[in-house]
């Protein structure tokens, strides 16, 4: 489900970590000049936009020993605006890099559940081994637990959900229990027709089922009461709590869905949240973004590829290209 396109002969790390200084050396050496001769941007989307996780990350350990430079201090000094922001993105450890988006959105928790997103991605649409390295790399980056930062910064009843979310360790195998399926279906409509949608046994059960059991008990919950889940909690009102509930439900049960709408949401209207753009292509690129390009255009009768040239130039628009699998 990657879209990334690896050469089936990969360079030594150290051949790219070379190749990658060389760009940083023309873009220095030149970086006044009007024409921009010896900018090489195309290298550096050629190297790390043609790398997996683990392979960016021999590169930036080969960087570090061959020029004791840091790669990500090199392309912070080296490259800017949008295609800098993507391309550190792109090399920072995904566990690193969600840690601190992460603490971003907590940052900005006080200005709406948008910015919580992050939160209920990084718990809802990973694997239960991808969250604990990233709540491990968050304590290692800000000497504190995400958990704690959660607490002292969310309001109820959204803290709740959230803790519980990110302190899950789900069971990752298909493994379905049918008659569990019915009964936590029941459950959940019971909660939901009371209006108590962060009632203690709704928040259990979205925390701790594997995501096979979850997808069964809510198509369980559309056989046995005639609408989808979303619908029901939608119809309890509009507040915070509703919004993240929603968007808790869809992340398990269609995550490709998701992240198409984080892409469409970011792009239409006025200017671009490039903020956004970015984590979805890049936190997904490696996971489900062939999933993600398949169900763009059903959703909005265009392709995700046309989308993000429209609203897209450049270097910065050629590295996302690379990434959805659609150039080099």
């Amino acid at each position: 489900m990657s879209t990334l396109k690896v050469p089936d002969l990969v360079p030594p790390p150290e051949q790219d970590a070379k190749r990658l200084k060389e760009a940083f050396d023309g873009l220095s050496k030149f970086s006044f000049s009007f024409l921009g001769l010896g900018t090489d941007e195309k290298a550096v989307t050629w190297v790390l936009g043609q790398r997996t996780a683990s392979q960016r990350q021999l590169i930036r350990q080969a960087y570090q020993r061959l020029y004791n430079e840091s790669l990500i201090d090199n392309i912070t000094s080296e490259l800017s605006g949008d295609f800098k922001d993507a391309v550190i993105m792109w090399t920072l450890d995904p566990a690193e890099r969600d840690a601190k988006m992460a603490k971003e959105a907590l940052k900005k928790s006080k200005s709406g559940v948008k910015h919580l997103q992050v939160i209920v991605e990084i718990s809802c649409s990973s694997s239960p081994y991808h969250l604990a390295a990233v709540r491990q790399a968050y304590c290692a980056l800000f000497d504190c637990s995400i958990e704690e930062d959660i607490t002292a910064v969310v309001s109820m009843p959204l803290r709740k959900v959230l803790l519980r979310l990110v302190s899950s360790f789900r069971y990752d195998k298909e493994l379905l229990d049918i008659e569990a399926a019915a009964s936590e279906a029941n459950q959940l409509h019971e909660a939901i027709k009371a209006k108590q949608l962060d009632h203690d046994q709704v928040v259990h059960i979205l925390a701790t089922r594997n995501f096979f059991q979850l997808k069964a008990t809510f198509e369980r919950y559309e056989q046995m009461h005639g609408s989808p889940i979303d619908e029901d909690i939608s119809s309890v009102g509009k507040g915070d709590l509703v919004s993240l509930m929603k968007m808790v439900i869809l992340c398990i049960r269609c995550p490709e869905r998701h992240f198409a709408e984080v892409i469409r949401t970011s792009i239409v209207g006025f200017g671009t949240d490039e903020a956004a753009l970015n984590r979805a292509i890049i936190t997904r690129a490696e996971v489900d973004m062939k999933l993600i390009k398949e169900v763009y255009p059903i959703m909005y009768k265009n392709t995700l590829e046309d989308d993000v040239i429209g609203d897209t130039s450049g270097d910065y628009q050629d590295f996302l290209l690379t990434l959805t699998g659609s150039k080099f």
